[in-house]
């Protein structure tokens, strides 16, 4: 495929100089290869044709304890999994690199706490970088800890949060780092984040591994790994997830 590539921007590029000097138009025209055909859904919400799907609403079989000790126990109830008191993280049994991943979460409707302590939860790409899950509708907090941001790392561009109890939307697109031979890192992953239909991180530099405290470490990794989503204690719903993988 990288060959294709290079071969057609090689085509185009002296095509581009034949047309300036009268040439024919066709041959700036790219044939081969081909796009592949991929099925939209009904809405913007429902998967594609090529979409992994994650969780329905059907049942937790794909995924575990994110400690690998067994099943995931969190509560299952109307098409929506909710962080079961005691129950711990998850996480998906398969791994994933590059992706397009929806994910539908919810607050509770109730508010209890402030700060951090209301409707806090997070998805770990590759278990290890955290976007941030939490209810922050008119409730302030450090601005790289609001729902949206790369925790501790990266504020959002805009605060998008719906009121608590309704459901809210993440959109994303994760290019997972690379790394030298050597276990250096070779590039940052990268990531976009669509929230509610509003851009809250537009092809951001993911600094290193999410840290509670101190600064962010770039910790070598293998090229796929599981996707988690926290229980920090408040019972956070999750709906609809589905994921593609990118080439």
């Amino acid at each position: 495929m990288k060959k294709q590539l290079y071969l057609t921007f090689a085509t185009l590029y002296a095509g581009s100089a034949l047309y300036a000097q009268g040439g024919d138009p066709r041959i700036t025209e790219v044939w081969n290869p081909e796009p592949r055909i991929v099925t939209p859904g009904q809405t913007s919400a429902d998967p594609p044709s090529d979409a992994i799907v994650l969780f329905d609403g059907s049942g937790l079989s794909n995924w575990e304890r994110a400690d690998g000790k067994g099943a995931a126990a969190w509560k299952l109830e109307n098409k929506a999994m909710t962080v079961a008191q005691g129950a711990g993280a998850i996480r998906t049994k398969q791994s994933f690199g590059d992706c397009q991943l929806h994910i539908e979460w919810r607050a509770p409707a109730e508010v209890k706490g402030d700060g951090q302590g209301r409707g806090n939860s997070g998805i770990f790409l590759m278990s290890n970088y955290e976007l941030q899950v939490l209810d922050s509708y008119k409730n302030r907090t450090y601005s790289n800890g609001q729902a949206g941001s790369i925790y501790k790392q990266l504020m959002p561009l805009a605060n998008a949060s719906r009121k608590p109890g309704e459901w809210q939307t993440y959109d994303i697109i994760f290019i997972a780092p690379r790394f030298n031979k050597d276990s250096t890192v070779k590039s940052q992953a990268r990531i976009t984040v669509i929230h509610n239909g509003v851009l809250v991180q537009n092809n951001a530099a993911i600094l290193g591994a999410t840290e509670y405290v101190g600064i962010p470490q770039n910790i070598f990794h293998k090229e796929k790994e599981p996707i988690i989503l926290q229980d920090h204690g408040n019972p956070v719903s999750f709906r609809n997830i589905w994921i593609r993988e990118l080439e």
